[in-house]
C-alpha cells in the first residue's frame, strides 16, 4: 500500500473516528455539560469560551495505528473504530494530567485545561476522559466483536494503562535525579510512549481477527515504532528547525530535559563534566553554540540517531515476521516510516 492509499485511508476513517468521539462525548444534561465541554475544547472542538471551533488536535497517530493494523490482518476497521476512539482518550487523558503535573500553561499553542478552569477541575476531566475510554472500549460489542475478543483487546489496552502510569512516574522522578543512565531513560519511554504504540497496534490487530502470532510480532512492532517517535522527538527537541518545530532552537537544552541526547552527553567520558557544568548553570540562548558544539564533539546526534535507527529495525522484523512479504508494502510500514522522518 503507498502512501497515496495511505493518505485515502486516512482521510476516510480519521471523519468516521471524530464521530465516534462525539458520540462518546455527547451529554444533554445541563449540569454537566461543562465537564464535558472542557474535553471538547482540549480535543480542539471548543474555544476557551466554549464556542465550536477547529483548532489542531494533534495527529490521531494512535488511533491510525489501530485501524491501520486491523485493515493489515484482513479486518473491517469500522469494527475497530471503538478501539481506536478508547486509545486517543487514554492518550489525550494522559496529555491533561500531565500538563497539570509538568506545569505546562500551553499545548498546541492554546491554554492547558488547568490554566483555564483550575487543577482540580482539570484533575476531573483528565479522570472523566480515562473513564469514557474503558466506555469506548465496552463498545466493541456493538460492532460485532466477540466477547473472548473484546476482553482480550481489554487487557491489553489495561496493561497499557498501568505502563503509562509507570513511564510518567520514572518521568517525574528523572527531574529530581542528580543522574539519570541512557538505560533508565529508555525503560521509561517504553512505559510512557511505546506501550500505548503497541497496544494501538495490537488491540487493531486482535479486533481483525490476527493470529496470537501476529498480535504479539505486531505489539513489539508498535513498541519499538514508540521508541522511534519518541527518539525523534529528543533529536528534534535539539537539533529541530524552529520554523517546523514552532519552539526555539536547542529547546530542550534551554530547558535542561533529560531527553536521550542530553543524557548521552552527560556520561560521555571526554565531554561530560564540562557539559554538565553548561547545563547546570541554566544556559541562555547566546551560549547554544558552545554547548552545541560539545554535543557534536561527543558524537551525541549520530549516538542518538543509531538508537532510532536500531529500533526501527527491531520494528522491520517484528512487521515481517507478522505479515511475510506483505509488511514490505505495509500501510503500517509507511505510516511508520513516516514519523521517523518526521520534522515536527
Amino acid at each position: 500500500m503507498v502512501y497515496t492509499e495511505l493518505s485515502t485511508f486516512s482521510g476516510y476513517w480519521l471523519p468516521k473516528l471524530e464521530a465516534e468521539l462525539c458520540a462518546l462525548l455527547s451529554n444533554d444534561e445541563p449540569a454537566v455539560a461543562c465537564h464535558y465541554d472542557m474535553m471538547r475544547y482540549h480535543l480542539g472542538w471548543l474555544d476557551e469560551q466554549l464556542r465550536p471551533h477547529d483548532f489542531p488536535a494533534g495527529k490521531r497517530v494512535r488511533p491510525l495505528f489501530c485501524l491501520l493494523a486491523c485493515a493489515e490482518v484482513g479486518g473491517d476497521p469500522a469494527q475497530a473504530l471503538p478501539a481506536a476512539a478508547a486509545l486517543e482518550l487514554l492518550h489525550n487523558f494522559s496529555l491533561i494530567h500531565d500538563d497539570i503535573e509538568d506545569g505546562d500553561a500551553m499545548r498546541r499553542h492554546r491554554p492547558t485545561v488547568w490554566k483555564v478552569w483550575g487543577m482540580p477541575q482539570a484533575i476531573n476531566v483528565g479522570d472523566g476522559m480515562f473513564t469514557l475510554a474503558y466506555t469506548a472500549m465496552q463498545r466493541l460489542a456493538c460492532r460485532g466483536v466477540a466477547a473472548e475478543t473484546t476482553l482480550m483487546a481489554l487487557d491489553l489496552f489495561t496493561q497499557a494503562c498501568q505502563a503509562l502510569t509507570e513511564g510518567q512516574h520514572l518521568d517525574m522522578k528523572f527531574e529530581a535525579c542528580p543522574e539519570v543512565k541512557v538505560a533508565e531513560y529508555m525503560r521509561m519511554i517504553e512505559g510512557k510512549t511505546a506501550a500505548l504504540a503497541g497496544a494501538s497496534i495490537a488491540i487493531g490487530a486482535l479486533v481483525g481477527g490476527a493470529t496470537p502470532q501476529q498480535v504479539s510480532a505486531l505489539h513489539c512492532f508498535g513498541r519499538s515504532v514508540g521508541c522511534v517517535f519518541q527518539i525523534q522527538d529528543d533529536i528534534l527537541g535539539i537539533w529541530g528547525d524552529p520554523k517546523v518545530t514552532g519552539k526555539a532552537v536547542g529547546n530542550d537544552l534551554l530547558r535542561r530535559k533529560k531527553s536521550l541526547p542530553i543524557l548521552h552527553a552527560l556520561h560521555h567520558p571526554q565531554i561530560g563534566a564540562q557539559f554538565a557544568d553548561l547545563l547546570a548553570a541554566a544556559p541562555e540562548p547566546e551560549q547554544l553554540t558552545s554547548v552545541l558544539a560539545l554535543l557534536e564533539q561527543a558524537e551525541t546526534r549520530a549516538f542518538a540517531e543509531a538508537q532510532l535507527q536500531r529500533q526501527h529495525e527491531i520494528g522491520l522484523s517484528a512487521l515481517t515476521e507478522a505479515l511475510g512479504e506483505q509488511g514490505a508494502d505495509s500501510a503500517l510500514l509507511a505510516f511508520a516510516t513516516g514519523l521517523l522522518h518526521r520534522q515536527a
